[in-house]
Formats: structure tokens, C-alpha cells, sequence
């Protein structure tokens, strides 16, 4: 049987909010099989759970907020993407995770140092089979015509796996990779996806700044671009860390029913309200998927019954 798994012990992090600039610490703990992923809210008068569903994100511009049922009034979580993708890159099912404020810390700006902080608290297997969301047809979302259209779409496939394409008219963009395509199989998700780091514009960021947004970004949890180059002194981790940065955000995305999918995707200019919108059409369409698990792990895809070395 392909087993659910979780954390062997608790682990920690502390780090500040993106656009709150908030001090914010996690903890996060081992949970019981069909937890699923859960948020608790501990800075409350009485702390508050929100599981991490489709339904619960509330809010999409500039990252994916979930709050209680959706309600936007709610109690809620920001900028959930970058642990979410490091849960499903390491194929976690069930963890309960505390949190002092209303922000995930950015930390580095990418999920490898959740990669790192889930590995380091081990992980451990548990006695119930894992479930997966297998798309049986093709699901897709379209916004805009012309210059200004963009799409995402999952198609059967015996595995998990994206393909996403940029578009940016603009010198910093032109000399990288603009089209990723990444297999979960490939057993390859830390080294070659977890380390993209988040990207933003630095008029973009003047702007947002004077509306009270990413006052604790920096260019130590970013990659900064002016109207020419990236500024960061050291560059970029990978050749196309942008388009592959947009692969992170879309795998966090594409978890947001602590389900790991079978298909494959693939996004033309999409983030994360066309992500929501594409998993919210799939999961009203009963005929467009099914919920699976395997007896036996020889019928699972490749990659998926191993456990993620340590680093």
C-alpha cells in the first residue's frame, strides 16, 4: 500500500511576512492520517483552524490567502504557495501548522528552506492509504483575447506533471528560460524547483510599498529587477528561475486539497487566480476526476512511492 505520510517530530521556523513585514513564527507538527494540511491560527483569543481546501482560498492577488470557509471577513492565512509546494514536493499528506500571524514567512523567498526544515523534522510513514485526485478529461480556464490572454488546463496523465510558460517583454526576462516543463516523478523537485525564488518589479514594488504591501521584502527574499537587469549581486540560482519560480507557485497551488494530483498541467501566462479558478472548475465537475489510492505500489507512478532523500 502507498501510505500517507507526516512529520516524525515537530519543527520550527521563524521569519517575517512578505507584505506585512510581521515577525511570524511556525510550528509544525506531526498529524494523524486524513488530516490533510491544516493552518492554526495561535495569535488568536482562541486559536482557529483552517484546513487548507479550493473552497478556503479567499483571496489571489499577489499570493494565495485561504480563511475559514472562504470568507474573506475570516480569519485567514497569507501567502500559503511556497509550503504548500514544499509539502507536496515531499509528498506530505497530513501536518498541523501553528502560526502567530496572519502571513507565512517568506523566508528566502522560495521553498527550499521548508524543503530543509520538513526534512530535518523527518518523515514518517503512516497506516492509511494516500489518496490522489486523478484527472479523468481535460479542465481548462481561459481570461483575456490578443496580447492579453492567458490559460491553464489539466489533462489526464499517469503522474504529476507542469509545464508553464512566461511572457515579458523585457531584457531581463529575454535572457532566461521562458518555457519549464518538470516531471514530480523525476525525484528532482528540491534541486531543480524548490530554490526559485519569488521575483518582483522595482516600480511595482515603490508602488505596492506606498499601499502598505511587501514591507518585508528584500533582496534577501527576492529576485529584484529594475527596468533593465536583476539586481541581486549574486544573480539567479537557476538559468529560468523566473518561469520556474511561476512551476513552485503552481505545484503550492495545485495542492490546495492536501491531495497530490495525477495529471499533467500546463499554464500560458496564469498565477494564482487562474491556479484557483482552473482547481475550483475541476472539483464541481465530479466527472472530471476521481479520488485514488494503490494497494499495490508497483501501480503507483514513478517517483511517488519513494521517500525524498535527506539533503
Amino acid at each position: 500500500m502507498l501510505q500517507q505520510r507526516t512529520l516524525k517530530s515537530l519543527t520550527r521556523a521563524v521569519g517575517v511576512g512578505l507584505h506585512s513585514g510581521q515577525k511570524v513564527e511556525l510550528v509544525l507538527r506531526p498529524a494523524p492520517p486524513d488530516t490533510g494540511i491544516v493552518f492554526r491560527r495561535v495569535d488568536l483569543p482562541t486559536p482557529v483552524d483552517i484546513p487548507v481546501r479550493a473552497s478556503a482560498v479567499s483571496d489571489t492577488r499577489m499570493a494565495s490567502t485561504i480563511s475559514v470557509n472562504g470568507d474573506p471577513g475570516a480569519p485567514k492565512v497569507q501567502t500559503t504557495e511556497h509550503l504548500l509546494s514544499a509539502c507536496a514536493g515531499l509528498g506530505l499528506d497530513n501536518l498541523v501548522i501553528d502560526i502567530t500571524a496572519d502571513e507565512v514567512p517568506i523566508l528566502d523567498g522560495s521553498a527550499a528552506a521548508f524543503v530543509f526544515l520538513l526534512q530535518s523534522a523527518g518523515i514518517e510513514l503512516q497506516n492509511a492509504p494516500k489518496r490522489f485526485i486523478r484527472v479523468l478529461k481535460p479542465v481548462e480556464v481561459r481570461e483575456g483575447e490578443g496580447p492579453n490572454l492567458k490559460w491553464a488546463r489539466l489533462e489526464p496523465y499517469h503522474g504529476f506533471k507542469l509545464t508553464f510558460e512566461i511572457l515579458f517583454d523585457h531584457p531581463a526576462f529575454d535572457a532566461t528560460g521562458s518555457r519549464v516543463s518538470f516531471d514530480m516523478g523525476s525525484g528532482r523537485y528540491k534541486h531543480e524547483i524548490a530554490r526559485a525564488r519569488t521575483f518582483g518589479f522595482t516600480k511595482d514594488v515603490d508602488l505596492m510599498r506606498s499601499r502598505g504591501l511587501t514591507l518585508g521584502g528584500s533582496m534577501d527574499n527576492a529576485i529584484v529587477v529594475d527596468d533593465y537587469k536583476v539586481l541581486n549581486a549574486e544573480g539567479l540560482r537557476y538559468d529560468d528561475e523566473f518561469v520556474k519560480h511561476k512551476i513552485l507557485d503552481a505545484i503550492g497551488d495545485l495542492y490546495i486539497e492536501s491531495k497530490p494530483m495525477l495529471a499533467a498541467y500546463t499554464s500560458f501566462k496564469g498565477g494564482h487566480a487562474l491556479n484557483n479558478k482552473l482547481m475550483r472548475q475541476l472539483l464541481a465537475d465530479r466527472s472530471a476526476y476521481e479520488l485514488v489510492s494503490f494497494e499495490d505500489e508497483a501501480q503507483a507512478p514513478a517517483g511517488f512511492a519513494e521517500l525524498a532523500p535527506a539533503w
